[in-house]
């Protein structure tokens, strides 16, 4: 078992799940995804990247193994992003630590770093909500609803409340608030892209990134997507220029990790070895990472 503690959360890593937890005053978004774990098949990479207060360490997973992720599109800030961690001074020997276990089960496993085309996490619980400028969208696993604020346009006021049944959503559109720009959470119907104003449409909020809570409508884009049923072929969750592929649908839980061999099965640990050592010969491996690899699968003959 590895684990790091900071004021920031906690990762603990058991050779098969990275646990990520976060700290009392980590962004809203960290705060209201909670406690959850990766399984090592969703991991792609890890780094920490070292500074004069300490360092951070990056959690890299493979595209479209977080819903979380493809939702926001890469447009998280980091201090958002649940699979960053900011290591005080005192803590970046452990955070070390950390990396060359993760990066030696990667290897001893043999994780692709490549695509997948499922979900390898769950996402979001439900019930959850989020959102903010001029209203708040909540979804309950069965419908998405669109409550609004005395700040909402005239037309939105009037019409009230606004419900979507799950069967009627084929894709979802999150973009933060960026610079000048009002970002919105769009909920499209029927296979219709809506181009509209958020302000006016009633099927979006608008989001006006006055508050770090406004971000949290990204989790409720991800619980939506990863629940949007087959007949959707799929949602798109980009901006509405951009198509993203088409994905299994349904609540995917989270992909157990490839079995490790047992510790008396020395046929596939000695194979590991050969394979170890054709990758030191062909130059693949550095002296230090095949010495690593080498001793983690020696300890389990």
């Amino acid at each position: 078992m590895a684990d790091i503690i900071s004021r920031d959360g906690t990762w603990s890593f058991d050779g098969d799940v990275v646990r990520i937890v976060p700290g009392g005053k980590a962004h809203p978004v960290r705060t209201a995804l909670g406690e959850f774990a990766v399984p090592l098949q969703a991991v792609a990479g890890v780094s920490f990247e070292p500074d004069r207060k300490g360092g951070r360490l990056r959690l890299r997973l493979r595209t479209g193994a977080c819903p979380v992720l493809r939702a926001a599109d890469g447009r998280l800030k980091d201090a958002s992003d649940p699979y960053q961690l900011v290591v005080e001074k005192d803590r970046t020997g452990v955070a070390e630590y950390l990396v060359d276990e993760i990066r030696n089960a990667l290897l001893i496993e043999q994780v692709p770093d490549g695509p997948v085309d499922r979900f390898l996490l769950p996402g979001p619980s439900v019930p959850v909500s989020g959102g903010g400028g001029d209203g708040t969208a909540s979804f309950d696993g069965e419908a998405v609803r669109l409550t609004w604020n005395w700040k909402a346009e005239e037309s939105k006021e009037a019409a009230g409340a606004v419900t979507i049944p799950l069967s009627e959503v084929t894709g979802v559109r999150w973009i933060p608030s960026i610079g000048l720009e009002n970002g919105s959470l769009r909920f499209d119907r029927g296979g219709a892209v809506s181009v509209s104003p958020a302000k006016f449409d009633p099927y979006s909020l608008e989001l006006w990134g006055l508050s770090k809570r406004e971000y949290t409508a990204v989790l409720v884009a991800a619980a939506v997507l990863v629940r949007i049923p087959a007949s959707a072929g799929g949602a798109a969750i980009t901006a509405p220029a951009e198509a993203a592929p088409a994905l299994d649908p349904g609540p995917a839980p989270a992909a157990a990790p490839a079995a490790a061999p047992a510790s008396d099965d020395h046929d596939v640990l000695l194979r590991r070895l050969r394979e170890l050592g054709e990758l030191f010969q062909a130059g693949i491996l550095t002296d230090e990472e095949f010495a690593t690899a080498k001793q983690a699968v020696l300890k389990r003959l």
